[in-house]
């Protein structure tokens, strides 16, 4: 479930609501991979933080553990919200940096595709002709211009093996019927 802005804003302090505006939409597609970086860094130790508060809140409530240092005011409720808000920014960074690799990702294939393509096609058109015969040695054969198929060693005579495998099978399945 999504959180509104409002409520963020009447939960969290100026600071954290400047933080947190970073990673909302128009704000967060702008923002570089290092901002970014730096951005879930500092979100995951103020979520961490939070997640801290309530903890220690609930275990003072079922009486496990004593208040330690200053007492925080309130209940564990409080620092529960504030955690969700936390996190859901912490969730639209990530979406946002995942995004952004794929896409990386996705222009390299890309790249790598076209160099892979112009390799092959380079590789199979046969290149100019020498200019090495000479005059007056009598008539040559010329290279052909066609393109060059290569039939794997292994593909030759599998069809005919195949064949010969299937009417085997079909004999032996015709003696046993007799």
């Amino acid at each position: 479930m999504s959180i509104p802005c409002k409520f963020e804003r009447s939960i969290l302090s100026y600071d954290e609501h400047e933080i947190i505006l970073r990673s909302h939409h128009p704000e967060i597609y702008d923002a570089e991979l290092d901002d970014l970086k730096a951005l879930r860094q500092r979100l995951r130790d103020m979520r961490d933080k939070e997640r801290t508060l309530a903890r220690k809140k609930r275990r003072e409530a079922r009486g496990k553990g004593a208040p330690r240092g200053q007492s925080f005011p309130g209940t564990a409720e409080h620092p529960l919200q504030r955690k969700q808000v936390f996190a859901a920014a912490l969730k639209r960074v990530n979406r946002e940096l995942d995004r952004m690799h794929k896409l990386e990702a996705r222009a390299a294939h890309v790249e790598a595709a076209r160099r892979a393509l112009a390799m092959r096609r380079a590789a199979q058109f046969p290149a100019r002709p020498a200019g090495g015969d000479t005059a007056g040695e009598g008539m040559r054969a010329l290279p052909s211009r066609r393109r060059r198929t290569r039939v794997p060693p292994a593909k030759i005579g599998s069809v005919s093996q195949a064949t010969k495998a299937a009417q085997a099978a079909r004999d032996a399945r015709n003696r046993s019927t007799q």
